[in-house]
C-alpha cells in the first residue's frame, strides 16, 4: 500500500476511562486477600502456625489462580492503559508465584510432624498426594505444574499455536476448577459460610470469563464479520491484508499502533485467533494488517483469497501516541515490528503532523524490507528521515550494515531534545532489550521509551523490564506479609 493522502482522522475513537497501574495493584492485593479476611472471621479448631501458613498460602494461590482469567491481556480494562507487554510479563511472573505457593501448601502441612519424626513427616507427605481425599488438590497441582513451565518453553515446543493455546487453556481452567473443589471440600476455612460463598462466586465469576471469552466473542465474529479486499506482497515472505467491515459491521474505533485478534474463514472461533498489529490509519476506512511469515498461521497468509470471511476482535492495546507529551517522535521497526510501526507512521502522515520524526527500520536481509515507496514518500508530508539497516549485505542495497547500536541511534535522533523525544520500539525481544537499554544510556527517560514485543524470546531482560520486575516482587512480597500477619490469626 503506497497511498499517501488520506482523509482526516475520524473523530470518536474509543477512549474509555481506564484504571491506573496503581489501582490495578491494589485491586490484585484486595482480591487475593480476600478469602483470607473471609477466613479470619470463621471461627474453626485451633491449628499449628505452620498449618495456618499452609492454609493461607493455598487460599491466596487460590485467589490468586482464579484472578489469572482477568490478566490475560483480552479485557481492556486491565491492559488498556498498562499495555500488552506489561500485562503479560505481570501474568507470567504471578503464574510462577502461584506455583511456587501450591507447592509449598502441602510441604507447610507436614513441617509439625517432620519435626518431631521425619518418617512420619514423610509418611504425612505422601498421603496428601496419594489419598483419594485429596485428589482434586492433587490435580489441581499437578496441571499447574504442566501449565507454567509449558507456558514459558513456548517457543520452544513443536506445537501449533493453536494447540498450545487449546491446551493453556484446559490445563488453567482444570487447575482452578479443581482447586476450588479442593477448598470446599477439605478447606478447613473454606467449608461454609462467606468464603465458601466466595468461592462459588469465583466459579461462576470463570464461567461468565469464558462465556464472553467464547460465547459472546465467538458471536460477534459471525454477526459482525469482516472481508479480505485484498492481499498485497511488500517483501519476502511479507503480506498486507487489506480488510474492510462487512455489511452489518460498524467502522472499528480505534488509535494508530493497537492491536486485534484475527481468525478467518467460515468456522471463526476465538480460540484460533491471532494478534496481529494494524498497520493503518483510523483515518482510512477498514483495517491494515501487515503479517510476515513465521510458522503456522502466517506461512497462509499469502493464500488467503479475496473474499475470505475474517473474524475481528479488537482493539487493544496502547501503544499510541495518544496522551503522550512529546515533541519529537523516534519510531524503531525489527523485522515483523513493522506492523504497528507503519501503522504509526501512516497516522503521523494522514494528520500531517509537524513534529520531527525519526524512523529506524532493521532487517535480517535486505529482501525483508517492506514498504519503502510509502516511507519514501511520507519525506514529503511530514519531517522524517530514515535508517534503513540490514544484517548483511546485497547488491543495490543503500542502507546500513549491522545492528542498530548506540552510535547509530545517537547519530539518528541528532539534535532532538532527548528528554522530549517519545521512542516507540517494536520487534524481537533481543533487540527491544538492547535498543531501548541504549536509547536510555543516551539520555532519554525511561517513561519516554515504550515498545511492544511481537515475541518473548529474551524477554523481561531490559532496564525498563527489571523497574517492572522489581515493583511486581514488591507487590508479592506484600502478599507475603499480609500471608505472615494472617497466621497468628489463623492459627
Amino acid at each position: 500500500m503506497t497511498e499517501i493522502n488520506r482523509s482526516a482522522p475520524r473523530a470518536g475513537a474509543r477512549d474509555l476511562p481506564r484504571p491506573s497501574g496503581r489501582a490495578l495493584a491494589l485491586a490484585y492485593l484486595a482480591a487475593c486477600l480476600l478469602p483470607l479476611a473471609l477466613a479470619a472471621g470463621r471461627h474453626v479448631a485451633p491449628a499449628h502456625p505452620w498449618e495456618a501458613a499452609a492454609a493461607a498460602l493455598g487460599l491466596v494461590a487460590l485467589s490468586g489462580m482464579a484472578v489469572q482469567f482477568f490478566t490475560s491481556g483480552r479485557f481492556e480494562t486491565v491492559s488498556g492503559r498498562l499495555g500488552i507487554d506489561k500485562v503479560m510479563a505481570f501474568h507470567k511472573i504471578a503464574a510462577w508465584g502461584l506455583l511456587l505457593a501450591l507447592l509449598l501448601h502441602p510441604v507447610f502441612y507436614v513441617i509439625p510432624t517432620w519435626t518431631e519424626s521425619r518418617a512420619l513427616g514423610i509418611e504425612r507427605l505422601v498421603a496428601y498426594h496419594t489419598s483419594p481425599h485429596y485428589r482434586s488438590g492433587i490435580v489441581a497441582l499437578a496441571a499447574l505444574v504442566l501449565l507454567v513451565p509449558t507456558a514459558f518453553l513456548r517457543d520452544r515446543l513443536p506445537w501449533r499455536y493453536e494447540l498450545w493455546r487449546a491446551t493453556h487453556l484446559l490445563l488453567g481452567l482444570t487447575a482452578v476448577g479443581a482447586g476450588l473443589h479442593h477448598a470446599l471440600t477439605v478447606g478447613r476455612f473454606s467449608a461454609g459460610g462467606a468464603l465458601a460463598g466466595l468461592w462459588w462466586g469465583v466459579a461462576g465469576a470463570i464461567v461468565l470469563v469464558m462465556a464472553v471469552l467464547y460465547g459472546w466473542r465467538w458471536a460477534r465474529l459471525h454477526t459482525h464479520p469482516w472481508q479480505l479486499r485484498s492481499v498485497t506482497r511488500l517483501a519476502d515472505r511479507t503480506w498486507e491484508l487489506d480488510i474492510q467491515p462487512g455489511e452489518s459491521t460498524p467502522h472499528m474505533d480505534y488509535k494508530a499502533g493497537q492491536f486485534v485478534w484475527m481468525t478467518e474463514g467460515r468456522g471463526r472461533f476465538p480460540l484460533l485467533d491471532h494478534p496481529f498489529s494494524i498497520a493503518d490509519s483510523p483515518a482510512r476506512p477498514g483495517l491494515s494488517l501487515i503479517v510476515k511469515e513465521a510458522g503456522d498461521f502466517t506461512n497462509r497468509a499469502g493464500q488467503l483469497a479475496p473474499g475470505t470471511p475474517i473474524g475481528i476482535d479488537g482493539p487493544h492495546g496502547s501503544f499510541t501516541l495518544e496522551h503522550r507529551d512529546a515533541d519529537a517522535i523516534l519510531l524503531i521497526a525489527g523485522g515483523a515490528g513493522i506492523g504497528p510501526i507503519m501503522g504509526l507512521l501512516r497516522d503521523l502522515v494522514a494528520r500531517r503532523d509537524r513534529r520531527p520524526v525519526r524512523l529506524a527500520y532493521a532487517v535480517g536481509q535486505p529482501g525483508n524490507l517492506a514498504c519503502l515507496e510509502e516511507i519514501e514518500a511520507a519525506k514529503d508530508v511530514i519531517d522524517l528521515e530514515v535508517m534503513l539497516l540490514s544484517e548483511a549485505d546485497a547488491p543495490g542495497f543503500t542502507g546500513e550494515v549491522g545492528r542498530l547500536d548506540p552510535a547509530r541511534l545517537d547519530r539518528l535522533l541528532g539534535d532532538l531534545a532527548r528528554d522530549r523525544t517519545l521512542a516507540l520500539i517494536c520487534g524481537p525481544g533481543p533487540m527491544i532489550t538492547g535498543v531501548s537499554d541504549a536509547l536510555i544510556g543516551l539520555g532519554m527517560p525511561l517513561d519516554m521509551v515504550e515498545y511492544e514485543r511481537f515475541d518473548y524470546r529474551g524477554a523481561l531482560a531490559s532496564r525498563r523490564d527489571r523497574r517492572r520486575i522489581y515493583r511486581f516482587l514488591g507487590l508479592f512480597a506484600v502478599l507475603a506479609a499480609a500471608i505472615a500477619l494472617a497466621v497468628p490469626i489463623l492459627s
